[in-house]
């Protein structure tokens, strides 16, 4: 697809992602790309103009000299324009000193626009209260520098008033020119750096949405797989043990339902990744395994051979994550007991629905001194993450010398029917 060519307003770097309009005319964007170019053009229109009136005025003192000094101002005044986009405020004080040095005769004929330039590049590129007060504190000064010239000097009192007027003309329109262009160019830079940001931003909640799903996806499959495959490989075994036609067939066919649940569920997480806006990805849950109960989970597990007792107080509730978690709560410490615990003689779930909270405990007498547990703790990290979103806490450790409890708690939302 084809992508328009984008350029910035008054030199700024280019954005792709923002999407930014093409400013209007072919002239604006050379000089919007030649900055220094059309600083010295200006240096040279300047300099043309005063050095003109410089050399041919008649307010000058007759002479060569005169005229020489008079060159050289002009020529310092002008060339000091090329930093004004860098240090307005001092190319405006080298421009404006000679309205206030020189007779007011002498230096209207050689100062020229340098300052008017020198105060729309203050407004322009400092801001436009600098500009004001620049232009009060010039104003001021230059008054006081014509009416001190008048009072010592044989200025006609017209010539004086003049002066003052000319000059405040002059500085007035460079400063309302420059505050207005400025003003412009600090919003559409307000605009582009606003939207720089937002666009930086998108790019980070959607790396954290991403990490977060990523994160989620793994903890459904680790707790699918984990526990679908410790059922698995116990029945296995079970069956490979037992010389019973009718257990061997029995275990046979727990493994095949296990394996059938835990595959039922993994597409079911698989389906929520379809991108497609299709009927059946619609149709599938967000959370897959509410069709599943605590007592299923307990139910396989003591068809794996798992001494396990489940006790329930209270009336199940809850929203729907938070069900969710109550089951992965149950499936985590039955697979630990399952997988690490060595030859458990009693595993009990306890579930308590009351006082506005869900306490999930699992307990099970497995641990033997000199047998650590070989679990990497994967499991009960993702339980954290899990518990935790839902403002809650786990702990998991000895009981006492023989035994193992997790404990999960965390409050119950209230789902109006």
């Amino acid at each position: 697809m084809h992508t328009q060519e984008q350029v910035v307003p008054y030199g700024l770097p280019v954005e792709d992602d923002l999407r930014l309009p093409r400013p209007p005319g072919v002239v604006r964007r050379f000089w919007a790309r030649h900055p220094r170019l059309g600083d010295a053009l200006l240096v040279a229109l300047t300099l043309l103009l005063s050095i003109t009136s410089t050399l041919v005025g008649s307010d000058l003192p007759a002479g060569v000299a005169p005229r020489i000094a008079g060159a050289v101002v002009v020529v310092l005044t002008s060339v000091s324009l090329m930093w004004r986009r860098r240090r307005p405020l001092l190319v405006f004080i080298v421009t404006f000193s000679p309205l206030i040095i020189l007779s007011p005769a002498v230096s209207t004929s050689i100062v020229g626009i340098a300052p008017l330039i020198a105060l729309y590049s203050v407004a322009v590129h400092r801001s436009t209260r600098a500009a004001m007060w620049t232009l009060v504190a010039a104003i001021a000064s230059s008054t006081l520098a014509a009416l001190t010239w008048g009072l010592f000097s044989p200025i006609p009192p017209g010539e004086t008033i003049s002066v003052i007027v000319g000059t405040t003309f002059l500085l007035m329109l460079g400063a309302l020119i420059g505050s207005n262009v400025g003003g412009r160019k600090r919003y559409v830079e307000a605009l582009i750096e606003r939207s720089r940001q937002l666009t930086i931003e998108r790019d980070q909640h959607a790396q954290l949405a991403a990490a977060a799903e990523r994160s989620r996806i793994a903890r459904e499959m680790h707790d699918i797989v984990s526990h679908s495959l410790a059922v698995v490989v116990t029945l296995a075994e079970g069956a490979h043990a037992t010389d019973d036609p009718a257990q061997s067939k029995q275990a046979s066919r727990a493994i095949a339902d296990t394996a059938r649940d835990a595959l039922m569920q993994m597409r079911a997480m698989l389906g929520v990744l379809r991108t497609e806006p299709d009927a059946e990805a619609s149709a599938v849950p967000r959370e897959p395994l509410l069709t599943l109960t605590p007592a299923d989970v307990v139910d396989t597990a003591r068809a794996a051979g798992l001494p396990v007792t489940l006790t329930v107080t209270g009336t199940p509730s809850g929203s729907d994550p938070q069900r969710l978690a109550v089951l992965r709560i149950v499936q985590e410490g039955l697979t630990n007991a399952l997988r690490y615990a060595h030859d458990p003689r009693a595993v009990a779930v306890v579930i308590d629905y009351t006082g506005g909270r869900v306490r999930v405990q699992i307990d099970n007498d497995g641990i033997r001194d000199g047998e650590p547990s070989r679990g990497a703790g994967l499991g009960l990290r993702g339980l954290q993450e899990r518990v935790v979103a839902l403002s809650g806490t786990v702990h998991a450790g000895r009981r006492d010398e023989s035994s193992w409890r997790l404990i999960a708690e965390f409050p119950l939302e209230v789902i109006v029917e």
